[in-house]
């Protein structure tokens, strides 16, 4: 009997679940796990098959394990859980948010946003990577795009936190009859109504669509609130680990770091590689609505279908020498934002911020170590990355 084992709440295997991930794709490239009841593919072109595949592979009922597995009634408007056309219906309105003249015009406020953070910070010995950065600027810049007032950011935040906190080794607590909502929102969007401005909601409010029945109408209040925790949810807790991350990989290739230093033109593509060296979000969750055949053995339909998409970026049949970081890799393309019809909405944005902050953090600290004693992991399943990533400048 082989020893291989995973799952995603293992505390001891996320700490780093690289080589069990080596060992999943060369052993078993469909694994099954009996304890949790849950299948899980681990190699790039089954991972990237799968997240083309909606017609067998739904989203209808979440994309997160727990979630799939519990099948809770899912309110109209979750639009990263549904399916086309539905979702596709839904995904066209908010996309206009993040269309690419819309992320051009972004960047000297995710710009201005980036110096008011780090500016109190120069000429002290030390700063954290998440506290001081990851937890602020993506929050902002929600909050800016969206129209949430500064007053709520920190609520916004605190809640979208909360939703992905699990007890370490445990599932997520997931309520059947009770899975999304957006009623922090309420009292905003109303207010909103009133007092119309330059923002993705004002704008939801106004735009009429033709829905699924064929009908025109505007979006329902309902609709509205569970867009905007969806967005502020996915914005603010995905991006913000990915600048924990930042601080750790650099810290351990002072090299590399140096380069980008003396050329700024590498950042973009150091922000690609970082993304796919320690995604923030290291799998998603399908439901299995038709079987499916992965090596010569079939998922049953009723299934949940771990995607894993770390392990993905991680494979050698896909990428040269995969457990090296280089910001000037060329070849290859990471499944971090996943594929197809559900590809992540927010990925210019991701991307503009996780650009612009390592730009900002070079101009004031071109070197740091990282207090990794005192660096704290964030407990989380769904999202992998830490709570605090203090530096040392020097």
């Amino acid at each position: 009997m082989s020893d291989l084992y995973y799952d995603p709440w293992d505390v001891e295997i996320d700490l780093d679940p690289y080589p069990v991930y080596r060992r999943l794709r060369d052993e078993a490239p469909l694994y099954h796990n009996e304890r949790h009841d849950f299948w899980g593919i681990s190699r790039y072109t089954d991972v990237d098959a799968a997240l083309r595949d909606p017609q067998r592979l739904s989203s209808a009922k979440g994309d997160i394990l727990e979630v799939v597995k519990t099948d809770p009634v899912m309110p109209p408007g979750v639009f990263i859980n549904e399916d086309p056309p539905l979702h596709s219906i839904h995904r066209a309105l908010v996309s206009r948010a993040f269309m690419p003249k819309k992320m051009k015009a972004l960047e000297d406020q995710v710009r201005a946003f980036c110096a008011a953070c780090l500016d109190p910070l120069v000429g002290g010995e030390t700063f954290d990577f998440v506290r001081d950065l990851g937890a602020e600027l993506p929050m902002k810049t929600i909050g800016m795009l969206v129209g949430i007032p500064d007053a709520d950011q920190p609520s916004v935040r605190a809640e979208a936190h909360r939703v992905l906190r699990n007890t370490p080794g445990e599932p997520l607590p997931v309520k059947k009859d009770h899975y999304f909502d957006g009623d922090m929102f309420t009292d905003y969007v109303k207010w909103r109504k009133k007092n119309p401005s330059d923002d993705l909601i004002t704008e939801l409010l106004a735009v009429e669509f033709e829905d699924q029945s064929g009908m025109t109408r505007r979006l329902s209040t309902g609709e509205l609130l569970i867009f905007l925790a969806v967005i502020a949810g996915a914005g603010v807790e995905t991006t913000g680990r990915l600048f924990g991350w930042m601080g750790k990989v650099l810290a351990e290739h002072p090299d590399q770091r140096q380069e980008m230093v003396e050329d700024r033109s590498l950042i973009p593509s150091a922000i690609e590689e970082l993304l796919r060296y320690e995604p923030p979000g290291p799998h998603v969750a399908r439901y299995v609505s038709q079987e499916v055949e992965f090596h010569g053995q079939t998922v049953p339909a009723g299934s949940a279908l771990l995607l894993m998409l770390a392990s993905a970026n991680r494979d050698e049949r896909q990428f040269d020498d995969p457990d090296r970081f280089d910001i000037r890799r060329k070849a290859g393309v990471h499944l971090t934002f996943g594929r197809g019809a559900h590809f992540c909405l927010g990925a210019p944005l991701a991307r503009l911020e996780g650009r612009i902050a390592l730009d900002e953090v070079l101009n004031r600290f071109p070197k740091w170590d990282i207090d990794i004693d005192n660096a704290r992991r964030s407990r989380t399943a769904t999202v992998r990355g830490w709570d605090t990533m203090p530096a040392i400048v020097s």
